[in-house]
């Protein structure tokens, strides 16, 4: 048999590694990162750590990928090393699903259903119904159903393809002749380990080896020493996920290749033993299902029995890697951004916006305490605010890393709006804690030259700094929630933000020309108004994203243009928001008059924003 005749074997490897692959891509976007959040939030209990493990793995169809993401968990912090090893041996029992499922294969009978569950049978179905959903689907859930089934069916495909061209191999001596070599267990346990590293899928290699069965030159005793083989290779990826991560990830890696390793050696001393009592068969040729029942009962019974020696296996891990966690840092929190996280697009976004809300509430915590530090300056407050600020700095600077490593990869619709918001959302976000640390060099240098403002601006700047806390209090509400709803509030009250920095401008040059200000006090009033109006701005633009995500893809312009044609109630609000913050009146008579006129002017902006379709009632 010549070369020629192999390349089949081959391109069936190929396509249904392919399949494999494409498969489990579709099941990952469509999950979205939710098993990941359930793994971290329900693994307390051993046993339900061991079904979520299998649950999980039989979904996304690879341990490693259970592993890896383990070990992620773990390294971030999410999840204690005792709850991580339940996670691992559910994994190891959630991989065998793939061999049953293609020992479907092996199916042989006339009755018509039989024939059906044939991959012969349903595989061009399933093949053809899941390129339809990929090409015609509208939502993103629908495509990645169709990828979903398509991978399976072109995996169904490659394993049929396979398994064909390994019939005719029977006939060449050089080949059965090359199965002896593995009735010494050592090495078909080397086999096994080496296949499973190279291929870096214990579903693939267990595939491979029920291809080859059916040629017949496989034997149980044969092949009982490659899947305890495949089991150990398959850690291989764990442990080379776990470099430069955290010693507790460190022993997750390890402890798994515990697992595998005393799973072998239980189950090699239970067949060797069972061999000379009771006389095991183990030379009979090996079947597609009986291949997947030993990889099942191998799995299963090493869970049952190991799970219960969870405490001595973190001890040995422990061991063998020595040292201790460092104390938790302040932040923490930045190991959610962990890289293990990047192949699990969905989990990572999430972990991104937990981080995200996280820095957004520093920049308004800072942004709250800077305008209480204007009416009453405390050094020990205003190095706190420097130290959000400098917090602020060093998240935008891991998200926007992270987030940018994250885009490179293949994303849904949602998670890539979503990514693209949070990336715009941080900046508007680090600006608002910029200019709160702007506002304290102006407290500061209030309180260093002794001088304060007037009464009349001090209640005024009071009516005004409430006003820019609540739009602040409101966009974090927004941001961290993805509230729409609450979305809409934000431009009417940013407005009115606006048509009071407007007249508040006025009302001081007005003090100025009758000599209660001076111009050194003016800089500084002058200042803080222009900080605190941008800081509304950032607010604006942030409400903005939140609305664009909800809409899939309705730009800010766009957004704001359906708000100046009276969408979202936005002339109520404003009026709302108009007898909310309502600025005190001022003492001379000029300054009522111009605060009329600015109301007016106010006014005429609103009605500018609702457009000339709209008919409000009258003001006032």
């Amino acid at each position: 048999m010549d070369f020629l005749e192999f390349l089949p074997l081959f391109g069936g490897l190929a396509i249904f590694i392919y399949g494999m692959s494409l498969m489990g891509d579709g099941l990952n976007k469509m999950a979205g990162g939710r098993l990941e959040q359930t793994l971290a939030n329900l693994t307390r209990n051993k046993w339900l750590a061991v079904l979520l493990g299998a649950g999980i793995t039989a979904i996304i169809q690879s341990s490693s990928g259970t592993s890896v993401m383990v070990v992620g968990l773990v390294n971030s912090g999410l999840m204690k090393l005792t709850e991580a090893l339940g996670v691992i041996m559910g994994a190891n029992i959630g991989t065998t699903v793939t061999a049953w499922i293609l020992s479907l294969t092996g199916l042989s009978s006339k009755n018509v259903f039989i024939q059906l569950l044939k991959p012969s049978s349903f595989a061009p179905i399933l093949a053809i119904t899941g390129i339809f959903m990929m090409m015609s689907g509208k939502r993103q859930r629908s495509k990645d159903i169709g990828s979903t089934i398509f991978g399976f069916a072109i995996l169904m495909l490659g394993m049929d393809m396979m398994s064909a061209t390994m019939k005719p191999l029977t006939k060449v001596a050089g080949f059965t002749q090359f199965f002896t070599n593995f009735e010494n267990p050592l090495l078909g346990f080397l086999a096994g380990i080496v296949l499973t590293v190279i291929i870096q899928s214990s579903s693939a290699s267990i595939g491979i080896l029920q291809a080859l069965s059916v040629t017949g030159q496989v034997s149980y005793q044969i092949a009982i020493p490659i899947i305890l083989g495949l089991n150990i290779g398959t850690t291989v990826t764990a442990l080379l996920s776990s470099i430069g991560t955290s010693i507790n990830a460190k022993r997750t890696a390890i402890a798994h290749l515990y697992i595998k390793i005393f799973t072998a050696l239980i189950f090699t001393s239970v067949f060797t033993l069972g061999n000379i009592f009771i006389d095991i068969p183990l030379e009979k040729p090996a079947t597609l299902v009986g291949i997947a029942l030993i990889h099942t009962l191998v799995n299963i019974l090493a869970t049952l029995i190991l799970v219960n020696f969870i405490p001595p296996l973190v001890k040995l891990a422990t061991l063998t890697v020595r040292g201790e966690e460092t104390e938790p840092a302040e932040d923490e929190i930045l190991k959610s951004l962990d890289p293990l996280f990047l192949n699990r697009p969905g989990f990572a976004i999430r972990q991104a916006k937990i981080v995200a809300n996280q820095m957004a509430a520093f920049c308004v915590e800072a942004l709250t305490a800077a305008s209480e530090l204007i009416l009453d300056y405390k050094p020990e407050r205003a190095q706190r605010i420097i130290k959000l600020e400098q917090k602020a700095d060093l998240y935008e600077d891991k998200l926007g890393t992270y987030l940018v490593q994250l885009t490179e990869r293949e994303l849904n619709q949602l998670d890539s709006n979503t990514a693209s918001n949070i990336l715009y959302s941080i900046s508007d976000f680090e600006r608002i804690s910029d200019h709160a640390v702007s506002i304290v060099y102006s407290a500061q240098e209030m309180a260093e030259k002794g001088i304060c403002f007037s009464p009349q601006a001090t209640a005024e700047l009071e009516v005004y700094l409430s006003a820019v806390k609540e739009i602040c209090r409101l966009t974090y509400a927004v941001f961290a929630a993805e509230d729409v709803d609450l979305a809409a509030e934000i431009e009417p009250l940013e407005e009115r933000i606006d048509g009071m920095s407007d007249e508040l401008k006025v009302r001081h040059i007005d003090r100025l020309r009758l000599g209660q200000c001076t111009i050194e006090m003016g800089f500084i009033f002058s200042d803080i108004l222009t900080g605190l109006e941008r800081v509304a701005d950032h607010c604006s633009n942030v409400a903005a994203g939140i609305v664009e995500i909800s809409h899939h893809g309705l730009d800010t312009h766009q957004y704001l243009r359906e708000v100046k044609s009276g969408a979202y109630n936005f002339y109520d609000k404003y009026k709302k928001y108009k007898e909310i913050y309502r600025l005190p009146p001022t003492a001379s008579d000029n300054a009522l008059k111009q605060q009329t006129s600015m109301e007016q002017l106010s006014e005429l902006k609103a009605l500018a924003f609702e457009g000339p379709a709209a008919n409000p009632e009258q003001d006032d």
